[in-house]
């Protein structure tokens, strides 16, 4: 099978967890690498890093230029106007990586999918559609956009759902990350939510909140 070409960050010992990390509109997989040791997470977590890199497509909202991305933003309303046949064929490449690293010897439970801005957006779709109990979904300064549309399974509708958010963003308006929190408590989910005063971006008090939250789902 032909898996998406990711960047992976090993641990000193052999893995027994997996963080699978989704990049933004623009970015590749090397956007969050140097967050790693950032995190400095114990070693006996053994967690492996995968940072996939999304596929490079014409993006709408940038005048048709080509450019990394996992799926079309057709318009930049408030909500969004998605390609979400496209979002549906990254999220289903992502559950790729998740089936590989149950091959590779990893149990779901011990799965954590994490996604920031357009990555954040497919890691909802992967997480809640795949087909055995994950770890968690972590998703940063991002919007639901399947939230209307998504076909829920079982295994994950009691999935840990930790949701960050800078107040002071500009591109994703704080708002879309407040309608994905009540989306989820709607269908039942009890998600966690933090705003940061930050723009766009990551920032040292939620690398610390990661770090802990990462230690107690694992």
């Amino acid at each position: 099978m032909n898996y998406l070409s990711s960047v992976e960050v090993e641990p000193t010992t052999d893995a027994n967890a997996s963080v699978i990390w989704l990049h933004g509109l623009g970015a590749d997989g090397h956007d969050f690498e140097s967050i790693v040791p950032e995190l400095a997470l114990p070693k006996i977590l053994a967690i492996r890093f995968v940072f996939p890199h999304s596929p490079s497509i014409p993006v709408t909202i940038n005048g048709g230029m080509t450019m990394p991305a996992w799926y079309d933003i057709l318009d930049m309303s408030i909500e969004r106007k998605v390609d979400l046949a496209q979002l549906t064929v990254s999220a289903e490449a992502v559950q790729a990586l998740i089936d590989r690293e149950i091959e590779r010897g990893i149990k779901a439970q011990r799965i954590i999918i994490a996604g920031f801005s357009q990555g954040g957006a497919v890691a909802y779709q992967a997480a809640l559609t795949y087909g055995q109990p994950l770890g968690g979904l972590l998703a940063m300064s991002t919007y639901f956009a399947t939230k209307e549309t998504i076909q829920l399974d079982d295994n994950n509708k009691s999935l840990n759902i930790n949701v960050m958010h800078g107040s002071e963003d500009p591109v994703v308006a704080p708002l879309l990350g407040e309608q994905a929190i009540n989306a989820l408590t709607e269908m039942g989910f009890q998600p966690v939510y933090k705003q940061y005063p930050m723009p766009h971006s990551v920032c040292a008090e939620q690398i610390s909140d990661i770090a802990q939250w990462l230690q107690a789902r694992l």
